[in-house]
């Protein structure tokens, strides 16, 4: 497991920024954690990395935010959905090869996700600070998530 604190909005957002320079066209995150703990701030840096657009925002009722980057960014919350059936009828395993997916809440869709995904948990700790962990679930994302650490996090 790799951890990482964020004491800002804009230090979560430099963390995922950093992170995006490793994710491609058919990569999955799926970020967990209690509303308002930064999952969209987390997005929005991803998003900042392959385009000049700061315009990110929750998708909570649409489902699904599509951002004109190369590769195309899917930007998924299922948080409102009652089941998984819902997520399927918007085909929304289809957009897995398509671009890179974030999906926020995206443990209530476990049972269709990829064998291997990257977990980021971004948890609260106080007013400004967070507790991001990265679970990285298959050998792709371990690499990843070593390069990254390697790279970002270690002296």
């Amino acid at each position: 497991m790799y951890k990482v604190l964020s004491n800002s909005v804009n230090q979560t957002i430099d963390i995922s920024n950093k992170l995006a320079k490793y994710l491609k066209l058919g990569d999955i995150l799926v970020l967990t954690g209690n509303l308002g703990s930064g999952k969209t701030y987390f997005t929005k840096g991803i998003v900042e990395k392959f385009s000049n657009s700061n315009i990110v925002c929750s998708p909570t009722f649409t489902i699904v935010n599509e951002y004109d980057t190369t590769p195309p960014i899917f930007h998924f919350d299922v948080y409102r959905l009652q089941n998984i059936e819902e997520f399927l009828n918007i085909g929304g395993e289809e957009y897995f090869q398509k671009g890179i997916s974030i999906i926020e809440w995206g443990e209530k869709i476990k049972e269709v996700l990829p064998l291997q995904y990257l977990e980021i948990c971004i948890n609260k700790l106080d007013n400004d600070t967070r507790q991001i962990e990265f679970l990285p679930h298959g050998q792709k994302y371990e690499n990843y998530m070593e390069e990254y650490f390697n790279e970002n996090f270690r002296n």
